[in-house]
């Protein structure tokens, strides 16, 4: 059946597109910008094609561009125009696209060219599916979801950069395993003490009452804790004072920057806990998974009706292994492969995280997981787990049934 392919290279400022029959033939290409105007102007020169060669069928096809096609997207799909012709319309992994690229030996690299390759990689038919259009209600739910990913993120660097000014003011303290680096204990110790020698020297019973107040009663020895303190603090190096002051006015930034992310965070989850509320679901009957890491799978997933299987979903997620064999070898440690949706793949291992903890079942596979190999083993075993877990929700989603572990 002959068909309209349409490549779309997208940027932030125009949409490059590249429009050729079903036998690789040219038929138009052209540029219009990235607003709504551009939009329409692109499907009327591409309702024009399919009279002109009289087609019913037409494959649209753009590379994921972060946010830069996302309206595009939903204006081809909305376009009533368009809803007279059987349409196809493709997200393509920029990686897939690359690779396809090879093929042609000394293709220059311009808007124009990239416009081709899509529209021919879509002619080839090596693509994995139609772009999922999902419920708009899961659209609104990932821009939550995906806005507490970055968040969380963010944070996890934040607390890295204050863990290194940690080690420069008080260096014992940011070795200790006893009192975690970046724990509102240690914040409010670096805020309180200007210097490692004003926590070395402070009045034992005031710093006792300190870190009880400070722990919030989470000690089950406070006095034990001052100890460990200022002893730490008794072997960490010392700073001349110039270079202690910036440290300790990057470190009020730092800790301030720290606990309005956690501000926002919440923010987020509040909101991600009500817009979760319209969506049907039965993943927050899992022991321990919440509802924000359900939110989280949910909103990737959409309508589970469009995956096939567990396997498909695993896929989708990245938690699949590649496989490495030749002749008679067969390699036994392999590497997750790279592609997938991040962001599912995140919600994945954080819930099955938690499920461990509450669920024995997921417990005793996290540490059967654990002790087969002797380096590391805890993100082995937590993704490993984390495909255990895609088994059970898509079982769930899909039945539309409450978890029962018996």
């Amino acid at each position: 059946m002959n068909k309209l392919f349409v490549g779309i290279d997208v940027s932030s400022q125009n949409n490059v597109s590249y429009l050729m029959d079903s036998d690789g033939v040219k038929y138009s290409s052209f540029s219009v910008q990235n607003n709504l105007g551009g939009a329409k102007l692109l499907t009327e020169k591409i309702v024009s094609a399919m009279e002109t060669l009289k087609l019913s069928d037409v494959v649209i096809g753009m590379e994921s561009t972060s946010i830069y096609g996302n309206h595009l997207v939903h204006t081809l799909r909305e376009d009533g125009t368009l809803g007279r012709y059987q349409r196809k319309i493709h997200v393509l992994n920029p990686k897939q696209v690359s690779k396809f690229k090879e093929s042609y030996p000394d293709l220059p690299k311009n808007d124009w060219v990239d416009a081709f390759v899509i529209a021919d990689c879509l002619r080839f038919g090596r693509i994995r599916s139609e772009v999922y259009m999902d419920d708009y209600r899961y659209e609104a739910l990932k821009t939550l979801t995906r806005a507490r990913f970055y968040a969380v993120q963010n944070l996890a660097r934040e607390k890295q950069r204050f863990a290194n000014l940690l080690f420069l003011k008080c260096s014992g303290l940011a070795q200790s395993a006893d009192i975690k680096n970046t724990s509102s204990t240690v914040l409010s110790l670096m805020e309180e003490y200007e210097t490692v020698d004003d926590l070395a020297n402070a009045d034992l019973e005031d710093l006792t009452a300190f870190v009880t107040a400070a722990g919030r009663g989470r000690f089950a020895d406070p006095e034990n804790t001052a100890k460990t303190l200022q002893a730490a603090a008794r072997g960490s190096y010392r700073l001349p004072k110039t270079i202690n002051d910036s440290v300790n006015q990057a470190m009020s930034v730092s800790i301030a920057t720290m606990r309005s992310m956690k501000e926002q965070i919440k923010v987020l989850e509040k909101a991600i806990e009500q817009q979760f509320e319209i969506i049907p679901n039965t993943l927050t009957s899992i022991p321990g998974i919440g509802k924000v890491y359900s939110a989280g799978i949910i909103a990737e997933i959409g309508d589970i009706n469009r995956f096939q299987s567990q396997a498909s979903v695993a896929k989708y997620a990245g938690l699949v292994w590649t496989q490495h064999q030749s002749g008679n070898f067969e390699a036994e440690n392999t590497r997750m492969i790279k592609s997938g949706n991040r962001f599912l793949r995140y919600y994945l291992l954080e819930a099955a995280n938690s499920v461990r903890g509450c669920d024995p079942e997921f417990q005793r596979y996290y540490d059967l997981k654990y002790h087969e190999v002797n380096k590391g083993q805890h993100k082995r075993a937590l993704a490993l787990t984390a495909r255990k877990l895609v088994r059970l929700v898509f079982r769930l989603l899909k039945d539309n049934r409450l978890y029962n572990r018996w």
